[in-house]
């Protein structure tokens, strides 16, 4: 019975048809395994990958956002305080209030100080302190004598001619010492504006200090040897500013950074603020001003990174959406398109069905010729 044969595996082929068309349509993807299509569900599968990477990154840049504005809000305390501190600056510098008066002005700075300190150090983002700065320079060597952190840049036992050393300043101010146990000696420092200093007649320690240049000192002995002369450069141990990272891209090294600096009494240089008199206020009102300033500015950066990170999120958002909709025409089923095909499929079922019932009755005619 060729026929009822041919019928069956028609039928077969028709069955199978409908079955993938009823899986597409009840899961409404294209793909369901790799067989329905090898290349396409290789491209999909990286689309969900980015998909997914960009919904993170969104997170990620959300999370920055909280973090910076959970900095920043302490800052705003931080200025607060700062303008307070120096509004009773200015009042101390008047000659009208007296002694006792400038006591409990004092009292109020000393507490208005304390607190900034304490905002600095409790200043927490899931449970990373945010304004107490990086790890700082590390100097490589420490003076015992004068307690003081620097870099030797040039020794000597004794001399009798000139004894020279230059080093770069880029970021951070240094003192120059030269020191001599006995016998005099001059300094001379040159830097690219010119002589900073030039004396003679010094047995003993001398040091001064600027920031931001290329320099030379020179050491020369003076009617006589010199004993036991160094030459270094010393700086206070400081802070950098704490980096903070934040991925904002669904693949490797797509990242922006903030840097927060420290922000207590002693890095924005007003730890020694006294208004006790009338000169310690005077010269209180311009440590306040640079703290206020340097507040300011930190300020003033992480309100730009914020501002970056929300246009970042807007971008996350675009390219989540174009790349969705390319993973979209590759992967998920064109519902009317396959719904017809089920439709047709439907119908050759049925049809191939009613076939093989007839290719079945053949037979019976050939018992007829033989009856």
């Amino acid at each position: 019975n060729i026929g009822a044969l041919i019928a069956n595996r028609n039928l077969r082929v028709t069955n199978e048809a409908r079955s993938k068309s009823l899986e597409r349509l009840s899961s409404g993807l294209r793909i369901n395994r790799a067989s329905d299509d090898a290349a396409g569900l290789g491209i999909s599968e990286k689309l969900r990958a980015q998909i997914r990477g960009l919904g993170q990154a969104q997170r990620n840049a959300q999370d920055g956002i909280s973090l910076i504005q959970t900095a920043e809000g302490a800052l705003t305390e931080v200025s607060g305080l700062l303008i307070r501190a120096r509004e009773l600056a200015v009042q101390a510098a008047n000659d009208s209030i007296t002694d006792a008066d400038r006591a409990n002005i004092t009292s109020e700075v000393e507490e208005i100080l304390e607190e900034i300190d304490r905002i600095s150090e409790s200043t927490e983002f899931n449970t990373k302190k945010l304004l107490v700065g990086g790890e700082g320079v590390n100097p490589a060597t420490v003076d015992p004598a004068e307690d003081r952190y620097g870099n030797v840049i040039a020794t000597s036992d004794a001399i009798s001619a000139a004894v020279t050393a230059s080093a770069d300043v880029v970021d951070n101010e240094y003192e120059v010492i030269v020191s001599g146990t006995s016998g005099n000696f001059s300094i001379t420092v040159e830097h690219d504006g010119g002589t900073y200093f030039v004396g003679d007649g010094f047995d003993d320690d001398h040091d001064f200090s600027f920031q931001g240049i290329e320099f030379s000192v020179t050491a020369t002995a003076v009617d006589a040897t010199v004993d036991d002369v160094a030459i270094f450069t010393s700086q206070r141990a400081t802070t950098d500013a704490q980096e903070f990272k934040f991925h904002i891209g669904a693949n490797a090294d797509q990242t922006t950074t903030v840097g927060i600096e420290a922000m207590d009494t002693e890095a924005l240089g007003i730890d020694s603020v006294n208004v006790g008199s009338v000169e310690g206020a005077n010269e209180a009102l311009g440590l306040l001003d640079s703290a206020i300033s340097s507040v300011a500015s930190q300020r003033s950066s992480l309100g730009a990174v914020q501002n970056r990170l929300e246009h970042t999120i807007n971008n996350l958002e675009v390219a989540s959406e174009n790349l969705s909709a390319s993973e979209s025409r590759i992967r998920d089923v064109d519902m009317a398109h396959e719904m017809t095909n089920y439709t047709r499929n439907q119908i050759m079922l049925q049809a191939g069905t009613a076939m093989l019932a007839q290719a079945n009755m053949s037979p019976q005619m050939v018992l007829q010729l033989l009856g």
